[in-house]
């Protein structure tokens, strides 16, 4: 019988070897035990697809590899996630727009932070990738969203961020925006208006 710490790893080196069987016979193992689903999620999944990250970051494994291992992550999730207490009164805990800025389609660090947000109870409206500067407006206004995030991963594509930020924040002053991806930075957020930035997926949980 596998122990708390057994499952968890193994979740997690399902994920970094993109193992989809050894992530779904973990996920059921977690469930068996008794394993919360979100500490089986965040310590197990999200930490494999972390550890991925880090190694697409080294160059030492490329966007194909990744793609793998969102697939075993989400393999697992699909197991867990329905098992997941609801945050809060069982509502949702609000909406979130999440996209990746037009001319950008490095959207894996997006699609984390949209499963981070979709696991903690809010409703996201994902724009996708290549999003034009008007459907992040569009796209507020007809939800009223309370929180819009911006993901660029190049520093050709950042640079539209500051006009949506502009554009946004005078259709709604009470909207709240976080920006990431590998080229921006805290700085760079407080300079163009942002409200938040995040360096990974785990500080945008926590937003």
């Amino acid at each position: 019988m596998s122990n708390e710490k057994e499952i968890l790893q193994k979740l997690r080196d399902g994920v970094v070897e993109y193992d989809n069987d050894m992530v779904i016979e973990a996920s059921n193992e977690a469930l068996a035990q008794g394993i919360d689903a979100e500490k089986a999620i965040f310590d197990g999944l999200v930490a494999g697809i972390e550890e991925i990250g880090r190694l697409y970051e080294l160059e030492e494994i490329f966007v194909p590899e990744m793609l793998l291992a969102a697939d075993a992550m989400y393999a697992g999730l699909n197991i867990l996630k329905p098992h997941m207490e609801k945050k809060g009164d069982g509502g949702t805990k609000g909406h979130v727009i999440m996209g990746v800025v037009q001319g950008d389609v490095h959207d894996i660090g997006k699609n984390i932070v949209k499963m981070m947000f979709d696991v903690a109870g809010f409703e996201v409206h994902d724009l996708g990738r290549d999003v034009p500067l008007e459907d992040f407006i569009e796209e507020q206004l007809n939800t009223n969203s309370d929180l819009v995030c911006l993901s660029a991963m190049m520093t050709t594509t950042m640079v539209g961020m500051p006009e949506i930020i502009r554009k946004l924040k005078e259709k709604n002053p009470k909207v709240k925006i976080m920006i990431g991806g590998a080229p921006v930075n805290e700085n760079l957020a407080s300079q163009w208006g942002a409200d938040g930035y995040a360096k990974d997926a785990n500080n945008a949980g926590c937003y």
